[in-house]
């Protein structure tokens, strides 16, 4: 039996199977003071200094951004969160990512490979569609941050 790709959260990110560079986190933005929100937020505007009566709709996001902060979970997380004793735990790292435009962080786990070793404050990131956890059933899908690689910022330039 095929598994169904699902994301692990609907609406916060575009559809993984558009190509890698129109991937995007999905937020929504305020028509009456432009404030941009991730996770998106549909009901109402979440910024207290606005004059209210504005529209959200749904912006994506910077698709690249500055690593703001970051760290590595080594170890399984303790009681009450559960997780299989059994299986092996596979460390991940995490990383806070600035971006710049809409003046806000966003966390992600960063691409597979991609360890607290190959990030510094300040390193350029791109956001790519990753793979949380897949069961017989389901292919869980998310987003991952990966540092721009040397060769993309040189064709840039």
């Amino acid at each position: 039996m095929a598994r169904t790709r699902r994301p692990v959260v609907d609406g916060w990110f575009t559809d993984d199977t558009v190509p890698e560079a129109e991937f995007r986190l999905l937020g929504t933005r305020c028509s009456a003071c432009a404030s941009v929100f991730f996770p998106r937020e549909d009901g109402w505007c979440r910024n207290p200094g606005c004059p209210g009566g504005g529209e959200l709709a749904e912006v994506p996001l910077s698709p690249r951004g500055r690593v703001w902060s970051y760290t590595d979970g080594r170890y399984r997380p303790p009681a009450p969160y559960v997780s299989d004793p059994e299986a092996p735990w596979e460390p991940y790292t995490l990383v806070a990512v600035e971006l710049a435009a809409e003046a806000m962080v966003v966390l992600g786990q960063a691409a597979p490979g991609v360890s607290t070793a190959d990030l510094a404050v300040g390193t350029e990131v791109e956001v790519v569609p990753g793979v949380l956890n897949e069961d017989d059933r389901h292919i869980w899908t998310t987003w991952n941050w990966r540092p721009v690689a040397q060769e993309r910022r040189e064709e840039r330039s």
